[in-house]
């Protein structure tokens, strides 16, 4: 079965630092476009970062210089390491994928989630 999976989430006081993962399993042929996105409490989900195969990186302007995303393509895993948490990153962290399964093309495939929380 298909499944993208984070983990890393936790709960930290500001200016200090996470790191994600996310990785794929199931009948993956091959992994385009990998992000990660979060909804922060009571607001909209917003795209924190996007990584192309080819790891050319796309940031949010409110995360650029404090995160960083990176992926390896062999173990379908994408990461995202965040230093110099502030408050305002608090919220549910998603990533999403381009994947070839099997004979399947599916343009936007999600996660779960994991909660990040940073306190003042």
């Amino acid at each position: 079965q298909l499944q993208l999976a984070e983990s890393g989430g936790g709960l930290v006081q500001a200016g200090e630092s996470l790191r994600l993962s996310c990785t794929g399993s199931g009948n993956i042929v091959s992994i385009g476009n990998m992000g990660w996105h979060r909804q922060p409490p009571g607001k909209q989900r917003e795209m924190v970062a996007i990584m192309t195969r080819g790891s050319r990186a796309t940031y949010a302007d409110s995360v650029k210089g404090r995160f960083t995303i990176s992926r390896d393509n062999a173990k379908n895993t994408v990461y995202l390491q965040m230093n110099s948490l502030k408050p305002e990153d608090t919220g549910v962290y998603s990533c999403s994928a381009a994947i070839t399964c099997g004979t399947y093309y599916i343009d936007d495939y999600w996660g779960q989630g994991t909660q990040v929380t940073v306190s003042s």
